[in-house]
């Protein structure tokens, strides 16, 4: 994968930190020359292009996207990362907050491939990558609001997939299962029990244990370079088999 990527140009939103971070990181081992958008770019570990994006506001997007361009002259993929998440049962968030979470997870990811579509049809490789969830095809407790904004997200992936792909513009998307990520670290420190929320998060994947960020990364950067060139459509599971297995309890 050290040349996959040779001479094109990523866009990772939410690339200052966890899954974002990560995959910026191995777009770059590929070849790639990565811009970071994210709310907070100097946070994260450097290296990049990075612009500050509020996925939240058209404007933001539009000029963050027109900076990469004017920097580059081209962009070949769009990692659409960036994403807050939600807890609760549908009686727990009120209408703003439900608002607000599909406003970032998925009319976000609108605003950023809409303003890059552009110039993904220059492309000679053009890809769209989006960070979905294991919450959009299992039902978990206490992520009502955030797995529909997920469901959303694998929707819209299919749909887009099925827009762009006579344009030669492939676009899939991955769905991490727990992953050991800022996010999550926040809320199991908010637990009564930080080291038992830990282990029962660790016992729910079959393979024991969270998923790496580096290992959903490495999905992404997958699909998002010409190695999966026929590949499109498509949701990759990294989830510790949590999806697709059912074992027995251990003895």
């Amino acid at each position: 994968m050290t040349t996959q990527m040779d001479g094109l140009v990523a866009i990772v939103t939410g690339g200052a930190s966890g899954i974002g971070a990560a995959t910026a990181a191995q777009l770059a081992a590929a070849g790639a020359s990565v811009a970071v958008l994210d709310l907070n770019p100097e946070s994260g570990p450097g290296g990049h292009f990075a612009v500050r994006c509020d996925v939240a506001d058209t404007a933001s997007v539009d000029e963050a996207v027109r900076a990469v361009a004017e920097r580059f002259g081209r962009i070949d993929v769009v990692v659409n990362n960036a994403g807050i998440g939600a807890q609760g049962t549908v009686a727990d968030n009120d209408d703003d907050e439900w608002h607000r979470v599909f406003d970032i997870n998925v009319v976000g990811m609108v605003r950023v491939s809409r303003a890059a579509l552009p110039h993904l049809r220059r492309s000679p490789a053009a890809a769209i990558v989006n960070t979905c969830s294991i919450a959009a095809t299992a039902g978990l407790p206490q992520r009502a609001l955030y797995g529909a904004s997920k469901g959303a997200v694998l929707s819209l992936t299919l749909a887009m997939a099925a827009d762009h792909i006579r344009e030669g513009i492939r676009v899939n998307c991955v769905n991490p299962g727990t992953a050991d990520t800022p996010w999550i670290g926040r809320l199991m420190d908010q637990s009564e029990d930080p080291q038992a929320e830990r282990a029962a998060l660790n016992a729910r994947q079959p393979h024991g244990r969270l998923v790496s960020a580096d290992e959903v990364a490495a999905a992404i950067t997958y699909l998002a370079s010409p190695a999966a060139g026929s590949t499109t459509g498509t949701s990759l599971a990294v989830d510790g088999g949590m999806q697709g297995l059912r074992l027995r309890p251990a003895q």
